[in-house]
């Protein structure tokens, strides 16, 4: 039941009746993501954990306020990275966030059940497509292919401008296109019934 429920209907059965089944199911939708995205800062496993984990308590002790919030999804995004971000100055690793220093976790392209359905083969050729982009790239692309931020949203919580992660996305298809081009040329090229 609760996994049809909009984003906002979630948000509105927390905040206003306390409704538990509603936070988990916010948790499930997206605690793995944010935790994909708390490693790419902290680069710890661990400590991505614990952050999201942090995330999602203070968001169930704030639940009477979530009604005020216009976007949850960016919400929980921006408190993601920011836990990150004091995770990282308490540790003194970095002083400051650098986009080519994102280490970004190999992850499943097609979260949607539907696309799951893809062969298991293209989708480990479209994650070492992925894997080849630079660092800015893939950070980009991932937030806006895999986790539906839009790109007003990515450039708020990167600190870029908008017309920088247009330019990052742009890029990083025609990569994937042409990565993609060769791998399926190669793969037509195999004579029937042949092996690898």
């Amino acid at each position: 039941m609760y996994q049809d429920l909009h984003l906002s209907e979630l948000q509105h059965r927390i905040a206003a009746f306390d409704d538990q089944l509603a936070y988990e199911e916010l948790f499930y939708r997206y605690a793995r993501r944010l935790q994909q995205f708390a490693y790419s800062i902290c680069h710890h496993r661990e400590a991505a954990e614990e952050i999201v984990l942090d995330v999602f308590m203070r968001v169930w002790l704030k639940r009477k306020t979530l009604d005020h919030i216009q976007n949850l999804k960016l919400y929980l995004y921006i408190a993601t990275r920011n836990h990150s971000l004091n995770y990282n100055r308490g540790e003194q690793r970095f002083s400051s966030m650098q986009l080519d220093e994102l280490v970004t976790e190999p992850a499943s392209l097609l979260p949607d059940p539907d696309e799951l359905l893809r062969s298991a083969e293209l989708n480990q050729q479209i994650q070492e497509a992925i894997g080849q982009l630079p660092a800015q790239c893939k950070v980009i692309f991932r937030l806006a292919k895999e986790d539906g931020l839009k790109h007003k949203e990515i450039a708020e919580l990167l600190h870029i401008q908008p017309k920088t992660v247009e330019n990052q996305l742009a890029i990083a298809l025609k990569k994937l296109a042409v990565v993609l081009g060769t791998l399926q040329r190669k793969r037509s090229s195999l004579p029937v019934g042949g092996g690898r």
